[in-house]
């Protein structure tokens, strides 16, 4: 897992938001770097997965990064200035069966930056861990647990939902864990 990360992993995707906001493209952060911000960089991710919530056409989209100095390399963007990979996932905006219907929203210096809430957070996390068995995911998902309180009954509701109850109580069970119960 890795370690350390770039202090301006949140300043790179407010600004890559920004960008999006600017030419009216509706984007939500999804993934590791969530979990890199909730967890204070405990967890670093070295990607920014935004959902094209909004369903913006591919050329709007790459023409919103160009403007912004990013290039399309493969699948993702890069900026030769910029430490992270911006990948854009095609909508919809959901976790499992589970379409995500709240988001948070941090300001930094003064530009908004959607993202998943911590319990939908988690939720991504474990859905890697509930369908394809990813321990890694699973750390992510405690790493959030042990950073900030979480309500863990919507996740809860969520993985019976999945088919995953038993999973999601191993999960409760590990230990060093600051979420309520």
């Amino acid at each position: 897992m890795k370690k350390t990360q770039s202090p301006g992993m949140r300043l790179w995707a407010a600004r890559v938001a920004d960008c999006f906001t600017r030419n009216g493209i509706e984007v939500v952060l999804t993934g590791g770097a969530c979990v890199s911000i909730y967890t204070r960089n405990k967890y670093a991710s070295f990607n920014l997965d935004f959902v094209n919530v909004g369903g913006a056409p591919a050329r709007s989209i790459v023409e919103a990064l160009g403007q912004a100095g990013f290039r399309k390399e493969g699948r993702v963007f890069t900026r030769a200035d910029c430490p992270y990979a911006v990948d854009i996932l095609s909508p919809p905006l959901s976790i499992g069966a589970e379409p995500v219907r709240t988001t948070a929203t941090l300001t930094v210096r003064g530009k908004k930056l959607k993202l998943l809430t911590p319990s939908d957070s988690i939720k991504d996390r474990l859905a890697a861990y509930f369908h394809w068995n990813d321990l890694q995911a699973l750390e992510q998902a405690l790493l959030i647990c042990r950073s900030i309180e979480v309500d863990l009954a919507p996740v809860r509701r969520w993985a019976i939902a999945e088919g995953h109850l038993e999973k999601f109580k191993a999960f409760q069970r590990m230990p060093a864990r600051r979420a309520k119960k």
